[in-house]
């Protein structure tokens, strides 16, 4: 089986110079751009307001045990339970029982990525229940059987003609139906599903640690709807998604907003702060919170990469990326794509398999530029790269570095050999590396230092 390095690069020559998949990409976040500069407008110091953001993550992340347990605390005290997941097959084994205890069958699921982490829609499918996607880019995507294109934005990838085409050939209607349409006949068709579904899932843009709450930002309401007929409410949350207090959320939501959609704020914002209380009318009769670790207490234990958790998820990264905007978000063969997924990737799971991606990169720095928590992404990137050297992961690599070093220490050595021999080893040792659309650069026939002694006469 071919490595996960491999994969990509097979994945991303095909993407790169398909020019249609481009043209789409390139149309898609060109609008987004557009939306970013009117959102930043709100703001009266934009960069004050990054800086906020950023020491608050950071306070948090430093004291993350402290603001976990504030979060348990508080949330059970009104009624919740929380479970603690240490990686994704945890959380499913207890999504699972919690459906099989309530003879629960059919689930219906907002938008959320760390759902997509785990692996939610497949673990559910072979115990022979079913989890239908509520958010209309999930929705398309689950049709098509393919995962998220983009943190924000799922189907970002396709076209309106694609998606008019999809459902066609999926569903029989009319292939040239509007995306107005396609959003009608989506909406009428979840109505029904929400109200007979047994669980709701949803993720969490943030927890909330002083009240004990999941705060969930949306825009088509489908996040709303999932939790409010289903008799049981599952969210399914990252451990670094905590912010000290409530009042916080006039800090980042309009920040999330701004940097995920162009908007000053997402069109619902709801705050979930367990099951219904006696006399409330809507709301769930259990709700659950599992807290994920799945590799971030790896990202913990690492002072430098640690400020990766800071993120939330707004995707500018990837918008800003020249290496996301040609290879697209599925090449990266990874649930978190574009730079915030090459610099978490690796330290989550396994940096040996996945060190490739910390050099999909041109380190133009454009990804630190955009990132709303000030999170040093390119720098990041090359932390990965120096820790792959250091954990004596890129075997070929040291040993190359090796004998270059024992070369340029001493000039003797440096000119042995000629330019034929040299050439030579650069073929054999660096042709991969260099790419197949590019030519290696030659050695030169003689040395700076051979024509200077020449032209002097100096033996």
């Amino acid at each position: 089986m071919a490595s996960q390095a491999e994969q990509f690069m097979e994945a991303a020559e095909k993407k790169v110079f398909d020019d249609e998949h481009r043209r789409k990409l390139k149309h898609n976040i060109g609008q987004y751009n557009k939306k970013v500069l009117e959102g930043k407008k709100q703001f009266s110091n934009y960069e004050l307001a990054r800086t906020r953001a950023s020491a608050l993550k950071t306070k948090v992340i430093e004291n993350l045990d402290k603001y976990l347990i504030e979060f348990e605390s508080n949330f059970i005290k009104r009624g919740g339970k929380v479970i603690w997941a240490l990686d994704a097959e945890e959380a499913m084994r207890e999504v699972i029982q919690i459906m099989k205890k309530s003879n629960s069958r059919v689930v219906v699921k907002s938008k959320s990525m760390v759902t997509e982490e785990v692996h939610f829609n497949k673990s559910l499918e072979k115990e022979g229940l079913v989890s239908l996607e509520t958010d209309l880019g999930e929705v398309i995507q689950q049709m098509d059987d393919e995962p998220p294109y983009h943190i924000v934005t799922p189907a970002m990838h396709k076209s309106k003609e694609d998606v008019a085409k999809l459902f066609h050939e999926k569903l029989g209607t009319p292939i040239d139906w509007t995306p107005q349409q396609i959003t009608a006949y989506v909406r009428e068709d979840l109505r029904e599903k929400y109200q007979t579904a047994d669980v709701g899932v949803t993720g969490g843009n943030f927890l909330i640690a002083d009240i004990g709450a999941v705060a969930v930002s949306e825009n088509e309401g489908n996040a709303l709807m999932s939790v409010s007929f289903p008799k049981i409410v599952i969210s399914i949350v990252g451990i670094e998604k905590l912010i000290p207090s409530i009042n916080d959320l006039d800090l980042y939501w309009p920040l999330l907003a701004t940097n995920g959609t162009g908007q000053n704020m997402t069109v619902y914002n709801t705050i979930l702060t367990g099951p219904k209380y006696p006399g409330e009318v809507d709301g769930p009769e259990e709700m659950y919170v599992i807290l994920l670790d799945n590799g971030r207490t790896n990202i913990l234990s690492k002072p430098e990469q640690r400020r990766a958790l800071n993120c939330i998820r707004c995707g500018a990264c990837l918008n800003g990326c020249p290496i996301y905007e040609g290879v697209g978000g599925h090449s990266y063969g990874t649930t978190y794509s574009g730079p915030i997924g090459s610099v978490l990737t690796p330290n989550m799971k396994n940096l040996q398999e996945f060190k490739h991606l910390s050099y999909a990169s041109s380190l133009c720095g454009k990804c630190t530029e955009v990132c709303p928590v000030k999170i040093d992404l390119h720098k990041l990137l090359l932390t990965n790269r120096r820790d792959a050297v250091t954990e004596k992961s890129t075997k070929t690599e040291n040993v190359i570095w090796f004998f270059w070093k024992g070369a340029m220490l001493k000039r003797s050595k440096m000119e042995k050999g000629g330019a034929k021999v040299k050439n030579f080893m650069l073929k054999q040792f660096f042709k991969k590396t260099w790419g197949d659309r590019r030519e290696l650069p030659l050695v030169a026939p003689k040395s700076f230092n051979q024509i200077w002694k020449e032209r002097r006469g100096v033996k």
